[in-house]
């Protein structure tokens, strides 16, 4: 894959603090890419400097292919961005805005596409509505629609779902695969880390404005992710077999912990060897890792990276 974004060594100081600090970064065409992070981490402000909206204080970024520097209105018309915020006209229609959008981005009148994202974010009964009008969750589709409707080649989404409804999730995660299949690069930022864990191809975590490490979101898991195996014996165990070791067999011998990290044996083979050895199980619970447990580690400094 070729990279449709290079960030290098992107700093950007404000008089009371440096919100980035030297962030290098390379998105590649067709991928979901997560940025995760606390609030205030700098993940808004690298979007608004790659965007235009932050003016960044050094460092380069070419976005498909041209230096920013050199050429800053040219391939941002192939960009899309769903901002935080809710921002609109209040007096044009759902249909106006969207075909006004297209104009600011140097496209014509294309009505057809105008109904297709109408129809896929479940605008079409608003179309004629006032924009004023619509409840918050309309507007958050509608912010949607005008990020998407010049057929960008890269989208970004900040929080996109925030504040929303279940159904709006799933479809915009559903229309988010469908924009992927078409070839559409999406970089996505949540506090839903489910919605990255579903989505993305890979995962960048950045913090106090650094980028502390960029992997495949399944890697990620692996090397820093954890499985709970947590299983209740039918009378309490006398010891445990001797294939198994680095569990917890609880002082009354009923119940036993196991937890698997990179390095370690698999919750798999363990409960296994405790079949095999005859104990008396009788019932067994799995935890799957979570990247959001990883999140957090990572944010403690235990990441691993350099």
């Amino acid at each position: 894959m070729s990279s449709v974004l290079e960030v290098e060594r992107v700093s950007k100081a404000y008089p009371s603090l440096t919100a980035l600090f030297e962030v290098s970064l390379s998105i590649e065409a067709g991928e979901i890419f997560a940025l995760l992070g606390p609030n205030g981490a700098g993940k808004t402000t690298l979007i608004g400097a790659i965007c235009g909206l932050v003016r960044k204080s050094s460092g380069r970024i070419r976005l498909l292919g041209v230096d920013l520097d050199v050429d800053p209105v040219t391939p941002r018309r192939d960009v899309g961005l769903v901002p935080q915020e809710v921002n609109f006209d209040p007096f044009f229609t759902v249909r106006e805005s969207l075909a006004l959008q297209l104009g600011y981005f140097g496209r014509p009148r294309d009505d057809a596409r105008v109904d297709e994202l109408l129809a896929a974010l479940s605008l079409s009964a608003k179309a004629d509505t006032p924009t004023r009008a619509l409840s918050g969750g309309m507007k958050r589709r509608l912010l949607i629609a005008k990020a998407l409707v010049h057929r960008p080649k890269l989208v970004f989404l900040d929080e996109p779902t925030a504040g929303v409804d279940v159904e709006l999730r799933r479809d915009l995660w559903a229309y988010v695969r469908r924009l992927r299949g078409e070839g559409t690069t999406v970089v996505l930022t949540t506090h839903y880390l489910e919605e990255a864990e579903e989505l993305a191809d890979r995962g960048g975590i950045i913090d106090k404005g650094r980028l502390l490490l960029v992997e495949e979101k399944s890697a990620l898991l692996k090397r820093l992710g954890e499985r709970r195996l947590h299983v209740t014996f039918q009378h309490p165990a006398p010891s445990l077999p001797p294939g198994v070791s680095g569990g917890a067999l609880s002082e009354d011998g009923r119940t036993f912990t196991f937890v698997e990290r990179a390095g370690t044996a698999s919750c798999a083979g363990v409960l296994g060897a405790l079949y095999a050895a005859g104990l008396p199980v009788a019932d067994v619970a799995m935890t799957p890792t979570r990247l959001e447990d990883v999140l957090l580690r990572v944010l403690k400094g235990g990441s691993g990276a350099p």
